[in-house]
């Protein structure tokens, strides 16, 4: 995102005027070119222009994809809410609560993403109680459908329309005691809870998405609290995800070291001890002694903080990367770590899987960007471009490698890094060049695919659950980008791959669009197929940016 629309450093001047809002800070091009055609700049998100800089504090802005379906029909009572008829009174009536100014912007988010059916709110009430619906304005022919970015900025969570080119959010959030950091949409929610948002403060909320657009204030609606005021763990928040196919189960790190399992069907209120760790250097899980405990279970996984945690795809596997510099891969049904190795130096700050699970993505403070084997159990390749701190990584599933072999089996992967050096960096990864010379498989084996998941041959080389030191410089492979584009003004902190685009956004809060090649020519920009929603996307649309856990 540009910063002349936004605020100049160097005298802490701000400037307001919508006519620097598309203008293009010095040096930076609307567009970078692939070898499979040119990305451009389609539009930008940013906080409203009147959000202070020294707010922020030491937050960084992490972006969250959200994909809401059509609504199901309710299947409790209705509540009160749904007495407000869906008419055009109502319609104005918002946009004055809304305040002054924002009227327009009102009307847009009232039929802009969406029909305007009368809905009621079926979703469950937390601790805030159903006082909380009564006493605001709900919004409630707003059925909410849509791709929304959810991102954080200072103390507020900010919601966008991905679909609207309006640069400014149509839903802000406001927590008066503490930031919110990191934030998760679970794309398959059973029930009206499908957000999660971990604040500065350790404190935990989840709550609907839907409901907070439905309502027209600047806190939180319906929320179901966890680790209030810090009462399990008072260390700050440093990622959230929720668990594939885990029913409700979400998983909490902090900057302590540990990690928290919470099921968002239990009161967020339920009294949960555990045991003392006994050695802080070691890897232990310990369950809640009580069945009406909330969270379930502690893990502790490393000294010192966990920066991101991701999960595969399917669930079965979790990974985390620390201040320690170590990736660690855990079995999550059985609780075991199964693998993991050192970066170069200095702390991991980022990890994402591939959608097949074969491979994961670390980024750190070495500046490299590691690409770490499941099946070989170590770093089968070191990306070397950028200049300053890595600081999110994501595989790219939509795209397709032109050479692919026609036998459903991934020859190449594109993935992207964005750093602190201000650049957007593409690579692709060819596994016959990168992979099979490290191969010493037994001998007339195939050169290519070992058979099953992991050999017995591998594990002669690396046991379960042994974590590597960080390898010889010169025993791995290095990759150089396919491009590398400086995107921002402003240090990076996350990028999101779309079928359509890749987003990337920077630590101070401005989101960039970039269309994919041929994608910007062929749609009418307003089109609502920026993003659709086959069932291969479905995983992605929910995508976590920064530390790219995928939801299924």
């Amino acid at each position: 995102m540009t910063r002349d629309a936004m605020i100049n450093t160097a005298n802490g001047m701000i400037s307001t005027s919508s006519s620097t809002a598309n203008a293009q800070s010095p040096g930076l091009k609307t567009y970078f070119k692939t070898p499979e055609g040119r990305y451009k700049l389609h539009y930008e998100k940013t906080h409203p222009s009147g959000l202070l800089h020294y707010a922020h504090g030491k937050t960084v802005t992490q972006v969250t994809l959200a994909h809401l379906k059509d609504k199901p029909a309710p299947s409790t009572p209705t509540a009160p809410s749904s007495s407000f008829s869906a008419s055009s009174g109502v319609r104005s009536a918002a946009a004055r609560w809304l305040g002054s100014g924002n009227g327009s912007r009102a009307l847009g988010f009232v039929g802009g993403n969406g029909g305007s059916k009368s809905i009621s709110s079926t979703s469950r009430m937390g601790s805030l109680g159903a006082s909380s619906l009564s006493n605001s304005m709900t919004n409630t022919n707003f059925d909410g459908k849509g791709t929304y970015l959810i991102f954080n900025v200072g103390d507020a969570i900010f919601i966008s329309d991905l679909n609207s080119q309006d640069k400014d959010p149509i839903k802000s959030i406001h927590f008066s005691n503490s930031n919110p950091v990191c934030h998760a949409f679970d794309q398959e929610a059973k029930d009206g809870h499908d957000l999660l948002i971990g604040l500065n403060s350790g404190d935990v909320y989840s709550v609907s998405l839907r409901q907070q657009l439905q309502d027209v204030g600047k806190k939180l609606v319906g929320a179901q609290h966890y680790n209030k005021d810090g009462s399990v763990n008072n260390s700050r928040c440093t990622s959230i995800a929720w668990v594939p196919g885990g029913d409700g189960a979400f998983v909490v790190a902090h900057a302590d070291g540990n990690m928290y399992v919470y099921e968002k069907n239990k009161d967020g209120a339920g009294d949960s001890s555990f045991s003392v760790i006994k050695d802080q250097t070691q890897f232990s899980v310990a369950h809640a002694r009580y069945s009406k405990s909330n969270p379930i279970a502690r893990w502790h996984v490393c000294q010192g903080s966990i920066n991101s945690i991701a999960f595969s795809f399917d669930g079965s596997y979790l990974a985390t990367v620390g201040r320690d510099g170590y990736l660690r891969v855990f079995d999550y049904s059985k609780e075991q770590l199964v693998c993991g190795g050192k970066s170069y130096y200095g702390a991991l700050l980022c990890c994402a899987w591939s959608m097949d699970g074969k491979y994961i993505l670390t980024g750190g403070e070495d500046d490299l960007v590691q690409v770490w084997s499941m099946e070989d159990r170590k770093v089968v390749a070191w990306g070397e471009g950028h200049n300053s701190w890595v600081s999110g990584v994501a595989f790219d599933s939509y795209w397709s490698s032109p050479n692919s072999d026609g036998t459903g089996e991934t020859v190449m992967y594109r993935f992207g890094s964005v750093g602190q050096d201000t650049q957007l960096l593409l690579w692709d990864l060819e596994m016959d060049e990168i992979v099979v010379p490290l191969r010493r498989g037994p001998p007339g084996g195939s050169p290519t695919y070992s058979t099953g998941s992991q050999s017995s041959h591998w594990d002669n080389v690396c046991p379960l659950g042994t974590l590597q030191t960080a390898p010889s410089i010169r025993d791995v492979p290095k990759i150089s980008p396919v491009v590398a584009h400086r995107v921002h003004t402003e240090p990076l902190s996350g990028l999101i791959f779309t079928q359509e685009s890749v987003l990337t956004v920077c630590r101070e809060g401005h989101i960039k669009i970039w269309m994919r090649p041929g994608v910007a020519e062929s749609q009418s920009i307003n089109s609502e197929t920026v993003l659709s929603t086959s069932s291969k996307d479905k995983t992605l649309l929910s995508s976590k940016v920064g530390s790219s856990s995928y939801k299924q």
